[in-house]
């Protein structure tokens, strides 16, 4: 991967140079034609039909016959559809199940093509989508994909033009260089599949991701770099026992931390040790090791507002594992109500606000100040939510307030692989490594408050460029 991004680097930049990614087996794992259509976290009401239709478009297809059969079995269903609609649920479905499946290593690519300034486009056999679902979450500006042919707002169930695939799928890549002035022989291209042969031969930068077993004879043959991406892999009895090991753990060592506050007669003790007890072992059983780089940054200076970025649920637990204790969270209202997490979050004297009323929440927040003055840290997402991907979400400055206020630094906590282990929608964990760099402590106190939003941008462009270029362990 090293590799593939410096050669992004030492390339050309700006506009005219293209990067033209595959989208399905590419930037994200497909799906095998052999396995029967699952689709999970399916809201009531969803239209199944339209559902399983976009998930078979994800569906490797290596023929021409193949790929003909699907789209004249599928497409004439959705005949009388809102183009809206389909569009509607491709994104909900994107966002519940399909990004899961997002290689985090494009994302690395992705990002150094978006620093050089090229033009990124996503292409697809498919309809559009899914695709433009994937395309607004990556950053990817451009979509090529089949076009289905819409009459006053309605599908027709037929294809507008031809269907991007193989030589039409190069013309299409040619036709938008043209329109775009983009120089192909400086372009870059990403493909998995033989059926793209044609598109990596339009570029002057082939890269094949996961090749077949034909596009390997012809990656060697024309000395184009093979990048090998390790599959999300499919939910196993192993992978859920851990899970449930983990759970199990965390809930215990809990029980027996707070258990050891209340005969030592000290709430501190007992929300500390079970904090650091319960990710100790939660994550060992689980099979998830942390590594840290900076933890010298964690224990000092305190109290302080320790900001992180927020992908998954494991988070919680790799903050504890590294701060162990003395620290508190703001939490959305909604975890209140939990009927096994809520009474443990309030224990730990958390802070619950509703994110969809500023105004509460900026209320909600004034106790923080107290509580850091006190002696205790805090811990905040200043994104507000988990991301879908990689990516990055704008940065509320919360956060950056209160520690101005209560006169003390804001420390950047900076997590990779976390949404790898267990994505957001996700209810079974993987083993594996998550990295962990824990800043220097930022001063707030001396920001001037006309540069203040500048200054919180430059934070957040801190936590990118750690992310897209991950410092080597000392």
């Amino acid at each position: 991967m090293s590799e593939a991004v410096e050669r992004i680097r030492s390339g050309p930049s700006g506009a005219g140079t293209g990067a033209f990614f595959d989208f399905t087996g590419t930037v994200l794992q497909g799906y095998s034609p052999l396995r029967p259509v699952r689709v999970q976290h399916a809201d009531p009401g969803t239209d199944a039909g339209v559902t399983t239709g976009l998930i078979r478009t994800l569906r490797a297809a290596k023929t021409e016959e193949t790929f003909t059969d699907m789209v004249r079995a599928m497409y004439p269903e959705w005949a009388g559809r809102r183009d809206e609609d389909i569009e509607a649920i491709a994104r909900k479905l994107f966002e519940r199940t399909i990004a899961g499946r997002v290689y985090p290593e494009v994302w690395q690519l992705i990002r150094a093509h978006l620093r050089m300034a090229h033009t990124l486009v996503l292409v697809t056999s498919g309809p559009r989508y899914l695709a433009e679902a994937a395309a607004e979450s990556l950053e990817i500006p451009h979509v090529l994909a089949t076009k289905l042919e819409v009459r006053d707002g309605l599908l027709t169930g037929k294809i507008d033009g031809v269907p991007l695939w193989r030589r039409e799928k190069a013309s299409a890549v040619r036709k938008f260089a043209t329109e775009h002035d983009i120089d192909l022989a400086h372009s870059y291209g990403y493909s998995h599949g033989s059926e793209d042969i044609d598109v990596l031969s339009a570029v002057g930068n082939a890269v094949t991701v996961n090749p077949d077993a034909v596009l390997t004879r012809v990656a060697d043959q024309q000395h184009w770099p093979v990048l090998r991406f390790a599959s999300r892999g499919a939910t196993s009895p192993v992978r859920v026992a851990r899970t449930a090991a983990g759970y199990g753990g965390f809930l215990s060592a809990v029980g027996l931390g707070l258990s050891r506050g209340v005969l030592k007669r000290d709430h501190r003790l007992g929300v500390d040790t079970a904090t650091g007890m319960s990710a100790d072992v939660a994550l060992r059983l689980a099979g998830i090791t942390v590594r840290v780089q900076g933890e010298e940054n964690a224990r000092a200076p305190r109290p302080a507002v320790f900001i992180f970025n927020h992908q998954s649920q494991l988070d919680t637990l790799i903050l504890a594992k590294v701060l162990r204790g003395g620290f508190t969270a703001i939490v959305k209202r909604e975890m209140a109500a939990h009927r096994v997490f809520g009474p443990i979050l309030r224990t730990a004297d958390v802070v619950f606000i509703n994110r969809a009323d500023s105004a509460q929440a900026r209320e909600a927040l004034r106790p923080v100040e107290e509580t850091l003055r006190g002696g205790l840290s805090i811990v905040i997402a200043p994104e507000g939510t988990r991301s879908l991907t990689p990516n990055l979400g704008p940065f509320k400055k919360g956060a950056f307030h209160i520690a101005r206020q209560a006169e003390v630094p804001v420390i950047p906590f900076i997590i990779r692989n976390a949404g790898e282990m267990l994505w957001k929608h996700g209810r079974v964990m993987r083993g594996g490594a998550v990295d962990v760099v824990v800043g220097k402590p930022i001063d707030v106190a001396s920001w001037d408050t006309a540069d203040f939003s500048a200054n919180v941008d430059s934070v957040r462009e801190f936590f990118l460029r750690t992310l897209e270029e991950w410092p080597d362990a000392q």
